[in-house]
């Protein structure tokens, strides 16, 4: 462009650019060179995206191809950069000065609301005044991002509630960090569960419980889980930590995400997919923490499969699914049933959802182990999932 613009030889698309919003966007960007380097960073120099800036007499500006400007004078400036030289002026938001600030300011970590909660993870502390269950669970995205779902569960009962004209509440503040095994952060969340009970059911609703959920997308990898949730009103806390052992699934061999025993699993309206507590692509699938159910309820099974083999006559995927559920008590088998792959809607060599709502009024109160036998016909390859539950 005219007056020190960077022209390029490769299209527009080529480039990938990150807007910073509010600061500076012409100044500070990230980009993508895929025919290149494939080199993804962030810099304080625009013409680093200039493919031929080292090219002599190529990547011309107007100026310098009209002959008013050498492209040789690119690098005399003084500013950093080496953008090309003109006869207009430069505005104020490319003075050296500006773009450190401005570069201070993207490198700088988003302001922690809970800074409170987060001094107890930095402590080594531990807290468990508030009762919390915690459960994590992983699927696939792609070969190289997997889903992480952290579900916590609070009793009611152990939460304080406080009446306001009518209504009672309780609020819970959560704070977790992600960070490497060697304490680097990776990821960071906050939010706040707020519950609202009419005064007059508080006695009947503290026998309830409340969950949350955060999805992280996270590399495969190992990684520390640390989490502190406060209960505002009573002030109660507790601290959490937990290795995360993200998989990593192998695009030739047959994989098989978390294997989830839910109390809700339901389609979600259109607007809702993949978006949203507890939501799994076009599913609501709220898991049990604690995995007990109750006689009249139905136990819902949630998990996905990835990567079948073709078969080459029929180009698709060949293979079964056995469930068996066991009595812990005596080792007896006391449901048993099998489906083929191609019984399963939107089933695929890629990847297959399995949904399953299992009745329990059959099962006598006790503890028992629920038993998934994935089998590849093509490849030869099984998979043997397995999660214990009770029923009460």
């Amino acid at each position: 462009e005219e007056g020190g613009g960077v022209t390029s030889a490769y299209p527009f698309e080529q480039w990938r650019y990150r807007w910073l919003e509010g600061i500076g966007t012409d100044i500070i960007i990230e980009f993508v060179d895929p025919t290149l380097s494939g080199e993804f960073r962030m810099t304080m120099d625009p013409s680093e995206k200039d493919a031929l800036m080292n090219v002599s007499g190529l990547g011309l500006t107007d100026y310098e191809a009209l002959g008013f400007a050498d492209k040789e004078d690119r690098f005399d400036r003084t500013d950093g950069t080496r953008l090309g030289t003109g006869g207009m002026q430069l505005p104020s938001s490319m003075n050296q000065f500006e773009r450190l600030r401005q570069f201070a300011l993207v490198s700088k970590p988003p302001p922690i609301k809970f800074t409170d909660l987060e001094t107890a993870v930095d402590s080594t502390i531990r807290y468990n005044l508030l009762p919390m269950e915690t459960r994590v669970d992983y699927m696939r995205m792609t070969s190289s991002t997997i889903m992480t779902n952290i579900t916590l569960q609070f009793d009611r009962k152990d939460l304080q509630f406080e009446d306001d004209s009518g209504v009672s509440k309780a609020i819970v503040n959560i704070y977790g960090r992600i960070t490497s095994m060697t304490r680097r952060p990776v990821n960071v969340f906050e939010d706040v569960v707020a519950i609202d009970v009419p005064t007059a059911l508080l006695a009947e609703a503290a026998s309830g419980v409340s969950v949350y959920q955060q999805s992280v997308p996270l590399p495969p990898g190992n990684y520390r889980l640390n989490i502190v949730a406060k209960d505002v009103v009573s002030e109660n806390m507790t601290t959490f930590e937990l290795a995360l052992r993200v998989p990593y699934y192998d695009e030739d061999t047959l994989g098989v995400s978390s294997l989830v025993l839910a109390d809700v699993i339901e389609k979600v309206p259109t607007r809702s997919i993949g978006s949203g507590q507890f939501v799994i692509g076009t599913s609501k699938v709220r898991p049990r923490l604690g995995e007990t159910f109750r006689r009249d309820e139905k136990m819902g099974i949630y998990f996905q499969i990835y990567n079948f083999e073709m078969d080459e006559v029929t180009k698709e995927p060949d293979g079964t699914i056995e469930y068996e559920v066991v009595n812990n008590t005596d080792n007896k088998v006391v449901i048993s049933f099998t489906e083929d792959l191609s019984a399963i809607e939107r089933s695929s060599a890629s990847q297959t959802v399995v949904e399953k709502l299992l009745p329990l009024e059959n099962l006598e109160p006790g503890d028992y182990t629920l038993r998934v036998k994935v089998v590849d016909n093509v490849r030869g390859e099984t998979l043997s999932p397995e999660a214990v539950f009770k029923v009460t």
